[in-house]
């Protein structure tokens, strides 16, 4: 068996362990966690439906016009969904100040593909290739020392204050500053370079090779950016300052700046709720119904032991009550061999088997008989549930 197997073995195992109680709690914590989730997504489904989306041009009279309790903002800010294209600023706030001849002022230039953008991300990754080597060790000494050694990615961001505004012709119908100051929401960057650099071998890659340790093999640089004219839609806090609107992130919100539309944003948070709730419900139901097995189970499993519990303290008391009687019927001076328990062949037959009925063992040996994990009467190998103590007259 491979190891992979062993682990699924093993996870199994671990599954089903208390009758599935542990499978049980796993989905319980599934299921609860869905739940939450469907809570936070029908919450942002609900504020995007009541947010206001306007022009960029009315968006000023919107937001003195609304209060925002419908969302939860307080006065001076509202949550809103609007979209415009993005265009870069420069240090003056008027919409005059930001273009020059038609052409975008304080852009930055992709190196990858000479496009104009406000934001450009430069991921450096560095491909190893992993060999147990001619020694045949199985650790990787790169995986140990690899954040002392050398880092396997390197990413470097830039970005220039933008604004959307209503279209590439329209500058003078106003415009939003956009705050990305500690958003951690996605952003609708496009990949416009990747390229893989392969990496020259050296005398230290050989002696890697040899060690099994894993060596540096490729370079894979890309490069994502943010270009100028793109039309994205941002849902968002926006307020008034220095005169000039301002858009920043909401952390309740799925996300800040996206391609899509709003109507597709809400059909896919409506996608999102419905599959969390039903996966919820689905969880949280089969979780009840391991547990209450579980449950069931095992509390049987403990009245079961309760009960033998009792019974070998009662054939225990019992011995201990007639000594004499014992001693005087288990002497094997005085017992005939067709009377001699089957197990010790030592003592008198005293006890009964039930429900077979057979009285073949000594009480010592009969409750040494039901103390096991499957009981079975010597005889007939029939399960016994406990055994009773003969008399004889």
């Amino acid at each position: 068996m491979s190891s992979r197997d062993e682990t699924a073995a093993a996870l199994a195992r671990a599954a089903t362990a208390f009758d599935g109680a542990l499978l049980g709690m796993g989905l319980a914590l599934c299921a609860t966690s869905s739940w939450f989730k469907y809570l936070s997504t029908s919450n942002a489904l609900r504020r995007i439906r009541l947010a206001p989306s306007a022009p960029i041009s009315d968006l000023r009279s919107v937001i003195d016009a609304g209060d925002g309790s419908s969302t939860g903002e307080t006065g001076g800010e509202r949550l809103v969904v609007i979209r415009g294209q993005v265009q870069p600023c420069s240090a003056a706030d008027s919409i005059t100040g930001l273009f020059s001849g038609g052409k975008a002022v304080g852009a930055l230039v992709s190196q990858g593909s000479g496009e104009r953008a406000v934001i450009i991300k430069q991921t450096q990754t560095c491909l190893y290739n992993e060999w147990r080597g001619v020694l045949g060790w199985s650790f990787d000494l790169h995986a140990l020392f690899a954040k002392a050694w050398k880092e396997q990615r390197t990413t470097s961001f830039r970005s220039v204050p933008f604004v959307l505004v209503e279209g590439s012709h329209r500058f003078n119908s106003g415009y939003v500053n956009v705050k990305l100051d500690g958003s951690t929401h996605p952003l609708p960057l496009t990949t416009v370079y990747h390229h893989l650099h392969p990496v020259q071998a050296t005398p230290y890659t050989l002696f890697q090779a040899i060690l099994g340790n894993g060596y540096p093999v490729a370079l894979l640089d890309e490069e994502k950016i943010l270009p100028v004219g793109k039309e994205i839609t941002a849902v968002g806090i926006c307020s008034t300052k220095n005169e000039s609107l301002e858009i920043k992130p909401c952390e309740d919100m799925p996300c800040f700046l996206s391609e899509k539309t709003r109507d597709k944003i809400e059909s896919d948070l409506a996608v999102t709720a419905t599959t969390l709730f039903w996966s919820g419900i689905f969880m949280g139901t089969v979780s009840v119904g391991i547990l209450g097995y579980a449950i069931y189970r095992n509390w049987w499993r403990l009245k079961d032991w309760r009960e033998r519990r009792k019974r070998e303290r009662e054939l225990r008391n019992e011995v201990l009550e007639s000594p004499t009687r014992s001693a005087s019927d288990d002497d094997s001076g005085e017992v005939s061999d067709g009377e001699l328990c089957v197990i010790c062949l030592m003592r008198r037959r005293r006890s009964a088997f039930v429900p077979c009925g057979h009285l073949v063992c000594c009480p010592p040996c009969a409750l040494a008989v039901e103390r096991n994990a499957c009981p079975n009467c010597p005889v007939c190998r029939q399960s016994i549930r406990s055994s009773i103590r003969i008399y004889g007259s």
